[in-house]
């Protein structure tokens, strides 16, 4: 009998893109020479991501931060761990945020996309888009079987995200883990599967996706 595991490509072995690309934005992965854009991203919006439930932010107090999480990025994109994303805005080159695949699970293959996005770009869909392009990338290039996205069950905006797009609110993860103050924490995780997402890049999609 064949086993899944047999029937996935060596994830060493794929071609990965160097960029992908919406109507809006371009997601790529970071390069040296990126620390210090990021740094001042994080710096200016270090109240509000911390407020919405992201602790890593405080790591970006060290001036020295920039450029070794670039390494880090690099090194986990060339084993294949995670595929970290910036995201620039296609009309002015603008530095507006992160995403990418995390917690990948090969023999699957399943990923989660994270996000974050800098105040000056809050609200304008932009995470959206970044999300379903990434999506839609896990599903064509990466044969995924399930994409799934979690975050605080208080951080509103950053739940509005997937119901937007069609994802499916699977699990409230109830005392999941503790906030930076202490206080225990619920989880919302939402899922999608491929025939879900080929039924969604068809209709509601179809805007995000076209370069």
């Amino acid at each position: 009998m064949t086993s899944p595991s047999s029937l996935i490509p060596n994830p060493l072995l794929l071609d990965l893109p160097h960029e992908l690309v919406g109507r809006r934005l371009v997601a790529r992965p970071y390069r040296d020479g990126d620390g210090s854009t990021i740094a001042a991203a994080v710096a200016e919006s270090r109240s509000r991501l911390l407020a919405a439930g992201m602790p890593w932010v405080k790591e970006w107090d060290d001036p020295d931060f920039g450029a070794i999480f670039v390494r880090r990025c690099q090194a986990k994109w060339a084993a294949r761990e995670e595929i970290t994303l910036g995201l620039w805005e296609r009309a002015t080159s603008t530095y507006v945020g992160g995403s990418g695949l995390h917690r990948i699970v090969w023999t699957v293959p399943s990923f989660e996309i994270g996000y974050w996005i800098r105040d000056a770009f809050e609200g304008k869909g932009l995470i959206s888009e970044a999300t379903a392009v990434i999506a839609a990338f896990a599903f064509d290039r990466l044969a995924a079987q399930r994409v799934h996205i979690r975050c605080d069950a208080q951080n509103a905006r950053s739940a509005a995200v997937p119901r937007r797009l069609g994802f499916v609110h699977e699990a409230t993860l109830r005392n999941e883990c503790r906030r930076d103050n202490g206080e225990l924490r619920d989880t919302f995780e939402f899922g999608m599967t491929p025939d879900e997402f080929h039924v969604l890049r068809r209709g509601s999609w179809s805007g995000f996706l076209s370069a």
